[in-house]
């Protein structure tokens, strides 16, 4: 063990409960979503924000339709491919915003339903 690992493992917060993968993925849509909720209106007086949301929010999905692109990924082969779907239609979504051709709350409602099913398996603390 190096120093660096045994100042980490002697400043960590003990209390702290150690995250499951779904908590974590779970924790990342939450963030990315509060973001897009806090910027969708601001599309007139804080235009830097909303492109700055909606870009973390098509890097969310981008990073999970690479994830299930992969041949070793586990999980059935039809949520896969809504996944993969679902990633196409935001990206696309995403310049309907940018363009002012479309409303944020699409996205909201889509990452929101997404949180849904990472809660309801359970692992989210």
């Amino acid at each position: 063990m190096n120093a660096t690992i045994l100042a980490k493992t002697a400043y960590s917060n003990p209390g702290q409960p150690t995250r499951t993968l779904r908590g974590t993925e779970y924790e990342i849509f939450a963030r990315v979503t509060h973001r897009l909720k806090v910027t969708a209106g601001m599309a007139k007086s804080n235009f830097p924000a909303l492109v700055s949301a909606l870009y973390d929010n098509r890097k969310l999905w981008t990073t999970l339709a690479v994830d299930v692109a992969q041949p070793n990924n586990e999980l059935p082969e039809m949520l896969r491919a809504r996944i993969f779907y679902l990633n196409e239609f935001t990206q696309q979504h995403s310049a309907k915003v940018l363009k002012g051709d479309g409303a944020v709350d699409v996205l909201i409602d889509i990452n929101t339903a997404i949180m849904r099913g990472l809660r309801r398996e359970g692992g989210a603390e």
